[in-house]
């Protein structure tokens, strides 16, 4: 920055380049020793650079995440089963999106999952005691939307809400006659280039197939 308002300066005052006015510039290094030391070699470049997960219901995950406290019961329950981590958040999900303002029972969770009678015991009594528990009223976490009756306009922590007030829109214009028939004339002028491009296709079939006739009458004679 020094040399470059030197540079400035000088040439605002002499109105001309000085040679001893030159603004330094680094030279670049070729000969790097410690180049094969940092850069050994062994990158391999990957088959593909971006992982999605596949677009099926097998591999579908759950919405509900496991905390703390889930990681306790499952402790607990590893003592005498095993069981995953993303099992027991697929268990707690099919319960959860089974049940509304209702719980789910304990039939009716026996055949939204396929598991022991002894987990999933264990796993129901755990989930309606969690459940109780929650100020919410469901253990996703869920986006609070405007209810149609209005009642939820002062709370602040509803999303996307209606606009109250309506906002000021832009006039249209007058379609004149003018504007009008310019539109009409483009069109027609469209509509006869279409109609061109149509013949001269024809003609040049018609004109391999007349060349492919030739060349059988030639072969023949």
């Amino acid at each position: 920055e020094h040399h470059l308002q030197r540079a400035i300066s000088a040439q605002q005052v002499f109105r001309e380049k000085k040679e001893s006015m030159v603004i330094p510039v680094p030279e670049a290094e070729s000969n790097v020793n410690y180049y094969n030391r940092l850069y050994k070699g062994e990158f391999k470049q990957p088959k593909q650079f971006i992982h999605i997960q596949p677009f099926n219901l097998d591999n579908e995950q759950p919405d509900y995440d496991m905390d703390s406290e889930d990681e306790t019961l499952l402790n607990r329950l590893n003592r005498k089963m095993e069981i995953k981590p993303l099992q027991f958040e697929i268990m707690v999900d099919r319960l959860e999106k089974a049940s509304s303002s209702q719980l789910a029972t304990l039939q009716e969770a026996k055949l939204l999952l396929n598991e022991d009678d002894y987990l999933i015991k264990a796993v129901y009594d755990y989930w309606v005691r969690k459940r109780k528990n929650c100020r919410g009223p469901s253990l996703i976490p869920q986006i609070k939307q405007e209810k149609r009756d209005g009642s939820t306009n002062n709370d602040p922590y509803v999303a996307f809400r209606r606009r109250t007030e309506k906002m000021q829109t832009r006039k249209n214009r007058k379609n004149d006659e003018a504007s009008y028939e310019k539109m009409l004339k483009l069109r027609r002028e469209f509509s006869r280039a279409i109609t061109i491009l149509e013949m001269i296709k024809r003609r040049e079939k018609t004109k391999r197939e007349l060349l492919h006739l030739t060349l059988e009458v030639v072969e023949k004679r």
